[in-house]
């Protein structure tokens, strides 16, 4: 029942409400703030709208559910990654939202192209890989050396170059091999043997 010790009047609306409706002010004499969270959001909101800055709308959330911040969509929290450090312990954007930031993120620190970039060079290369011309691209293959972006490979093809170590000379010969041209040694004395070149 309010009106008793449970309850507190709010300072800004006036209205009698449950004394969890108030954050904790441990200054004042009840321990609570005078104003309930709800007027206190909205005096926050007026004050950074007055300063010209972007506010969100404000959503009613349903219990065991949050509002992403970045896609703006309201989630079940299982579909939020923990942050012990945050009030409610959970991450401010999504997991969906946070892998398609991850995504863009490694492709900028790896190979420094945005997503759009990467995006250009596989239209560019009708969307297939550039080696089989089979399979999607979708690998950003590079110059482990230079750091060089050299096109978007299937997976197959990306993983052949890294166990080739990038070495065109190996490469070469892996291709003769495959075109039947065995590597057969020339005895030219005695233990020992001529490669073919």
């Amino acid at each position: 029942m309010l009106g008793g010790p449970e309850s507190k009047r709010c300072a800004r609306c006036r209205e009698e409400k449950p004394r969890a409706a108030f954050a904790i002010k441990r200054s004042n004499l009840d321990g609570l703030q005078r104003e309930c969270r709800d007027c206190m959001a909205d005096y926050h909101r007026e004050r950074q709208l007055a300063r010209g800055q972007r506010v969100r709308p404000r959503v009613k959330v349903p219990e065991g559910h949050k509002l992403c911040l970045r896609c703006g969509e309201i989630k079940l929290h299982s579909e939020w990654h923990r942050n012990a450090t945050a009030p409610d312990g959970l991450s401010t954007r999504c997991k969906a939202c946070r892998a398609i930031e991850g995504r863009a993120g490694h492709l900028k620190r790896s190979y420094g192209i945005t997503e759009a970039e990467r995006d250009e060079m596989i239209a560019a290369q009708g969307g297939v890989c550039v080696i089989c011309r089979n399979a999607p691209a979708e690998h950003v293959d590079h110059d482990h050396q230079t750091g060089k972006v050299r096109g978007v490979l299937c997976f197959s093809c990306n993983a052949a170059l890294g166990q080739f170590k990038d070495r065109p000379d190996v490469i070469r010969r892996a291709a003769a091999y495959v075109e039947g041209n065995l590597w057969n040694p020339t005895l030219v004395a005695q233990g020992v043997y001529r490669q073919p070149s």
